[in-house]
């Protein structure tokens, strides 16, 4: 049993100091691509280690699971697990975990579900304010305009997607602005941001007591934003994607001291103005390779008793 228990105390340190060590580092704001993929590599490690130690104690606990884990391996793997220790303790670590990766699955399926709802009565809604023209038949193109006073602009996902934009939008945003917004929302949808925000909604609704999930869902909706600024701004310039960013908000009070839900908005617009240097392309390739490694230590640690019997 010693292994479900470096794996359970490796996924504790991994949810304590990884989030620790990205809130103090530079580098996710001039990188938030880069930053994204680190935090679903941190993330993921905590959710392996959590799998291969439920599977370690099940089989400890459980004869036939033993059998199924370990059905091919020589007698000397199975010995160097030292399944029989701690025993008594291992099926409640593997009901326990099992529960937990039940309520996961609950969790990310309740959250797509509440997602394809909200979809679905948005396209109604759509659909009652921007009505099919005679003649337009069932196919209509990506982009609907949508009469509206207030500027906004937003990608619907689904089948078919739809990149809708008041007409408000249109009446302030002029040219390259209205190019970047819409480069904005593209890059969202590119990128798939809706399943990350997905994900993340679902570990943190799921397990509001660990604060590695919270922080795993409030850093992937600030990064995605940031990323897709950055979509549009390789396109149209940061100065465009600046005020484009000012004059879709400006009426929502957010430039104000009670920003509301979109508190986020001065800070992308500095962001994008003081144009941070981007690092070099080495080492992005480093953190993204040492972030790659990262879930590859709990599968070591799984794997290592079996792999030094047989050596």
């Amino acid at each position: 049993m010693l292994v479900p228990a470096t794996l359970m105390l490796l996924g504790a340190l991994t949810a304590v100091v990884a989030p620790r060590l990205l809130a103090r580092a530079d580098w996710p704001d001039r990188e938030p691509v880069v930053a994204l993929w680190v935090w679903q590599c941190v993330v993921a490690a905590v959710l392996l280690c959590c799998a291969l130690s439920m599977t370690l104690s099940a089989a400890a606990a459980w004869q036939a699971v033993r059998g199924h884990v370990f059905a091919s391996a020589p007698r000397a793997v199975v010995e160097a697990y030292e399944l029989g220790v701690g025993a008594p303790w291992a099926a409640t670590t593997a009901v326990t975990l099992a529960l937990g990766g039940v309520w996961t699955a609950a969790m990310l399926v309740r959250e797509v579900a509440r997602a394809r709802a909200r979809r679905r009565l948005r396209r109604t809604e759509l659909l009652a304010r921007a009505p099919r023209l005679p003649g337009e038949g069932t196919r209509r193109g990506r982009l609907v305009i949508l009469e509206g006073e207030r500027p906004d602009a937003w990608w619907l996902p689904g089948t078919p997607a739809r990149l809708v934009v008041t007409t408000a939008a249109l009446r302030r945003l002029e040219g390259r602005r209205l190019d970047a917004v819409l480069a904005h929302e593209q890059g969202h949808a590119r990128a798939r941001h809706d399943w990350l925000l997905h994900c993340s909604s679902a570990l943190a609704g799921g397990f509001p007591q660990v604060p590695v999930f919270a922080a795993f869902r409030d850093e992937m909706h600030r990064l995605v934003e940031l990323a897709a600024d950055d979509t549009a701004s390789r396109r149209f310039g940061r100065l465009t994607t600046a005020l484009a960013l000012v004059e879709l908000n400006e009426d929502r009070g957010v430039f104000g001291p009670c920003p509301g839900g979109h508190g986020q908005v001065p800070q992308r617009v500095n962001r994008l103005l003081t144009a941070p240097a981007r690092l070099t392309a080495a080492r992005r390739l480093r953190l993204t390779a040492a972030a790659a490694l990262v879930p590859v230590i709990p599968v070591l640690v799984a794997f290592g008793p079996g792999l030094r019997a047989l050596g």
